[in-house]
């Protein structure tokens, strides 16, 4: 018995504890989107909160002053530039939105090394390839 609580407790010494979620808060700007600007009079904000320990993406947005919604992502891609879509979120249709997403641990552990590669767009009608636009950091 006494063995095999030694072991144990030496067990959860060396066990590596997990890490906490990370929260970044962000704003939407049309001004942000590349290649061409989106919505001059929309804004918005987001919340990201990644935890990989699930691995998961759980967020949420808002957004005022523009048509409605019609896709959200998180994409990879610098300040400046324009990359592909790395998350699916819920586009915020009535002016919010928030879930939480399962994605691949790869993909969550790509954003926590290097947030600012990866931005938050927001897609409406009049601007499909992005209305809103937020850098992580």
């Amino acid at each position: 018995m006494r063995m095999t609580l030694a072991l144990l407790g030496a067990a959860m010494v060396i066990t590596p504890a997990a890490a906490a979620p990370v929260t970044m808060q962000l704003d939407l700007t049309g001004a942000a989107e590349v290649p061409e600007p989106g919505d001059p009079d929309g804004k918005g904000t987001a919340t990201i909160t990644i935890d990989s320990a699930k691995p998961e993406v759980c967020y949420t947005l808002a957004v005022s002053g523009i048509d409605t919604a019609t896709m959200a992502h998180i994409h990879k891609g610098a300040a400046g530039a324009a990359g592909p879509p790395v998350v699916t979120l819920d586009p915020p249709t009535e002016g919010t939105s928030e879930g939480c997403v399962t994605t691949e641990a790869a993909v969550v552990a790509a954003i926590l090394a290097k947030p600012a590669d990866y931005y938050v767009n927001v897609h409406n009608a009049p601007h499909p390839k992005g209305a809103l636009r937020g850098q992580l950091r």
